[in-house]
């Protein structure tokens, strides 16, 4: 758990990312990431939730930036990261940054051995000596459960979560303080995620890891995350710690979303009311801003509709 009285690791200041839809006169703005901020604190396990499409993943790109946002800051141990992009600052991202691909197979190279994509980092940073990089990602193998003769093997040889092990060794080698996990159990078996969970907190007490660990799956965050924040069509519409948001959702979407997790008892899944959200049509966006519900728990609303979630809290 994070102690929240430290200086936060990450600031995320009011981050948009709006990309260009169409050509010339039939061009339209889609919102991916629209006025997000949060903080993440050293140690922390950051989760953020949300349906496919509700600006999740941009959110995660755009921090390591692979996309330059429209607006907003960034700031990474007090050094901002966003704004016009340097060889000094990408330096400092990548070294301090990594991330997990939600595609185990599409994120590594095929033409690559798994010696060659682990320890691709390594050569970038100046490790020259074969022999010595072949050591450090052989050690690395070992740490996500793989053995020293996977080293010399193709991706197409490994399993959905061997390869999953792959891209966690590739992003931890490099020893960032900060993972960006963007999905990665959404591929995998139910029994191979657990599988790839757990070794993803080991690695974070081994290693003394901040993760941000994007999903859509709640029953996991609410297994591994600190605090969860829900995304909604590029808007962060509420933010707790994960006990507090699954004993009290306040935000319509983020009930909707808690129904939708099964339950084990098919006699009570038969009768199950799941909940679905439509925002009010003809809302007026500007009347929207963040209340804070208990301490650490805010939600995006009206003045109107903050009264209301009090009477029910």
């Amino acid at each position: 758990m994070a102690d929240n009285n430290l200086q936060p690791l990450l600031e995320v200041k009011d981050l948009s990312m709006h990309f260009v839809n169409g050509k010339r006169r039939k061009q339209s703005i889609v919102k991916a990431v629209d006025h997000v901020s949060f903080d993440i604190y050293p140690g922390e396990t950051f989760g953020m939730v949300g349906e496919s499409g509700c600006g999740k993943t941009t959110c995660g790109r755009t921090i390591i930036r692979l996309y330059d946002p429209t607006g907003g800051q960034i700031f990474y141990k007090g050094v901002e990261i966003s704004g016009k992009m340097t060889r000094e600052k990408r330096k400092f991202i990548t070294e301090n940054i990594a991330m997990v691909f939600q595609d185990p197979i599409a994120s590594l190279n095929p033409r690559m051995t798994v010696q060659e994509i682990i320890g691709e980092g390594l050569k970038i940073r100046g490790m020259e000596d074969p022999a010595e990089r072949e050591k450090v990602v052989v050690d690395m193998l070992e740490r996500v459960g793989l053995q020293k003769e996977h080293a010399t093997r193709y991706p197409h040889e490994f399993s959905g979560g061997q390869r999953q092990r792959i891209g966690i060794a590739r992003a931890l080698v490099v020893k960032p303080s900060m993972i960006i996990a963007d999905e990665p159990v959404s591929a995998l078996d139910v029994s191979v995620q657990a599988q790839v969970i757990n070794l993803l907190n080991d690695l974070k007490e081994e290693f003394g890891l901040t993760i941000m660990f994007i999903a859509h799956n709640l029953s996991v965050v609410k297994y591994f995350c600190d605090r969860i924040a829900v995304m909604y069509f590029g808007k962060l519409v509420e933010l707790a710690t994960s006990d507090e948001l699954f004993a009290h959702p306040c935000h319509p979407y983020t009930r909707a979303l808690l129904s939708a997790i099964p339950l084990p008892d098919p006699v009570s899944e038969k009768t199950r009311v799941r909940l679905s959200y439509e925002p009010p049509k003809n809302r007026d966006e500007s009347l929207l801003s963040y209340h804070t519900v208990a301490e650490g728990h805010t939600v995006l609303c009206t003045d109107e509709e903050f009264e209301e979630i009090m009477k029910n809290y």
